[in-house]
């Protein structure tokens, strides 16, 4: 509500507040990145993209070819917490497995190099691709 006062003639001023607003900037996204070795089992790669990465079978092998046809290939953009999480997840089931699949985790530059096929739509929310 405004807040009126006499000046020294009697006039009235209307005194109003400023409001500030803090946008909040979005988290940096980082790209997570499969990358192709001549050991891990093509069916392996694709059970991992499906329960790591929530991907469907199909857009799992559509993955798993890209990365073997161009040796590397851009799973998802997520914020660092997660990226990290779904690396550490992929290294995990590839140690348990005794094979070397490597996933690791890459600043997102924002400028569409395409530099790998990705497994659905990258969203920026942190949610998982579907």
């Amino acid at each position: 509500m405004p807040h009126f006062e006499d000046d020294q003639q009697g006039d009235s001023k209307v005194l109003t507040k400023t409001k500030t607003r803090t946008k909040l900037a979005r988290p940096r996204l980082y790209k997570v990145l499969l990358h192709n070795d001549d050991f891990t089992p093509r069916e392996f790669v694709v059970v991992v993209l499906q329960h790591v990465f929530h991907l469907t079978e199909s857009d799992a092998s559509r993955l798993m070819l890209y990365v073997h046809k161009n040796g590397v290939g851009v799973v998802g953009l997520y914020p660092f917490s997660i990226a990290e999480t779904k690396v550490a997840e992929v290294g995990s089931l590839a140690q348990q497995a005794e094979v070397p699949l490597l996933c690791t985790i890459e600043p997102d530059t924002g400028d569409g190099d395409g530099e790998g096929g990705d497994g659905g739509d990258d969203r920026d929310d942190g949610g998982d691709v579907n």
